[in-house]
């Protein structure tokens, strides 16, 4: 079992900055894969980015190219997700995910375990 406890979201305004922090426990190897998520038109879901912990590949969903930044530190074993250049668009619920192994880390069905979400607003 891997416990995901996320934190940092907040109220904003369009330009402004945020920087989200997703604190892993629990069995070490079942965050091989961690990634972000918030929610998509249609009443989907969309992977923003994910990060391989053991090599640190990142990716990223083209949406959020060239703003979010995706990283760890492996001492606290924790991933942020530093959110640049925020749009209205980018508000939502955003949610930690990790799992042991997945083969598209942006596909949001891969993920075995998931927190309990933090908010971001961003007015315009």
């Amino acid at each position: 079992q891997v416990q995901l406890v996320e934190s940092g979201g907040g109220s904003v305004q369009a330009g402004g900055s945020l920087r989200l922090s997703c604190a892993a426990s629990g069995y070490t190897y079942g965050s091989n894969y961690m990634g972000w998520v918030r929610p998509a038109p249609g009443d989907e879901r969309e992977g923003v980015a994910a990060l391989y912990r053991g090599g640190g590949s990142t990716h990223y969903a083209d949406s959020v190219k060239g703003r979010f930044t995706i990283s760890q530190d492996n001492a606290k074993n924790t991933v942020y997700l530093q959110m640049n250049s925020l749009k209205p668009e980018d508000t939502g619920m955003y949610y930690c995910a990790a799992d042991q192994w997945v083969l598209n880390p942006l596909r949001v069905r891969e993920y075995t375990y998931w927190g309990q979400g933090t908010q971001v607003t961003v007015s315009s």
